[in-house]
């Protein structure tokens, strides 16, 4: 709270859909002016709470977004941190998984809500679905339990569910429902009332002051593993310069070809420097190194379980982690351990 005691919350708009309205004298869509977001959305003047909205020059698309604009975003809260008692991120649904992960890594000690939230249809539109959207991300904000946050988290608010950032994928073009999270619970779930998961939200036992992380490292690529794989593919793109990570997406439990010359790829990777990282292509579900014969050689090999992470927590992640430490047996003995509820 600020100092009259009102709940404030702070609205970042980064770009998007959500944030489009039709200009009248053309036709087409036009980014909104976030200074007097109030117009479009007039019921947040009933909350009775401050809200400050900021937006980027430029707008960003969300197919733009890149680790540079997960660090502004990340300056505006640092520079805003303590003056609000949540944060509202407007975001593009397409990479929005992908931002929310990065930040839950950023913001270390987080103690205060940051939640994203976009549109399917844009504000402007009479059946948007931004509205709502908004309007609850905000209260979601600020609410707050026995005088404190009541979610201390990076989450993403979509289509009366709060789901936590870094569990999440986008999962529809179309729907309104358009993330999912398939390993992990709500937070909270919303319909005449908000019905909060508090079992499921983290809290921290020990108050710590935060930390705002802003390097990463991209040096690293996903390899979605298909029947046919041929050898001269994945050897290219192992051999790619400067390449220090691998993500390889796998089926099932984290099952791959028992092709020798794969498994001398990887072990090539591996004795190089490299960190391999297996995810699975399910969306649901968890990779078990070792349980199946198509794993047991990888896990031989050095390869790392990335358990029941998502492919776009493990991209963020791993980028975090190298950007954070050069000791690479540092980072190899995080990268299967949870750093902000990402991975059971």
């Amino acid at each position: 709270m600020n100092k009259t005691g009102e709940i404030s919350v702070m609205l970042i708009y980064t770009g998007g859909t959500i944030g489009m309205v039709i200009d009248p004298n053309t036709g087409s869509l036009v980014p909104v002016d976030f200074e007097h977001i109030s117009d479009q959305v007039p019921e947040l003047k009933k909350f009775g709470y401050n809200i400050r909205s900021v937006s980027f020059d430029p707008v960003a698309d969300s197919s733009n977004i890149d680790p540079d604009l997960w660090v502004k975003m990340v300056n505006t809260i640092e520079e805003n941190y303590d003056n609000y008692d949540g944060f509202v991120i407007l975001h593009g649904t397409d990479t929005m998984s992908y931002s929310a992960s990065a930040l839950s890594f950023m913001l270390e000690n987080l103690r205060k809500p940051v939640i994203f939230t976009g549109s399917q249809l844009p504000i402007g539109v009479l059946r948007t679905d931004g509205k709502e959207n908004l309007i609850t991300a905000i209260e979601i904000a600020a609410f707050q339990k026995d005088g404190t946050p009541a979610v201390p988290e990076v989450c993403i608010y979509f289509d009366n569910k709060l789901l936590r950032g870094n569990r999440t994928t986008k999962t529809s073009a179309e729907h309104f429902d358009a993330f999912s999270s398939p390993n992990y619970p709500p937070l909270a779930e919303v319909g005449l009332h908000i019905r909060f998961n508090y079992s499921q939200i983290i809290y921290q036992e020990v108050i710590k002051k935060i930390i705002f992380h802003k390097k990463f490292d991209n040096h690293i690529a996903v390899l979605k593993l298909f029947p046919g794989l041929n050898r001269s593919f994945v050897n290219t793109v192992i051999n790619t310069p400067g390449l220090k990570a691998l993500i390889i997406e796998t089926f099932g439990s984290g099952n791959a070809p028992t092709y020798k010359w794969f498994i001398e790829e990887l072990r090539s990777f591996i004795s190089n420097g490299g960190i391999i990282l297996n995810i699975t292509q399910c969306h649901g579900g968890t990779v078990e190194m070792g349980l199946y014969e198509t794993s047991r050689e990888m896990l031989k090999a050095g390869v790392i379980g990335g358990g029941d992470i998502t492919s776009e927590a493990a991209v963020t992640k791993i980028m975090h982690l190298l950007g954070r430490y050069d000791n690479i047996s540092s980072i190899k003995s995080l990268i299967d351990k949870p750093l902000a509820g990402e991975i059971s």
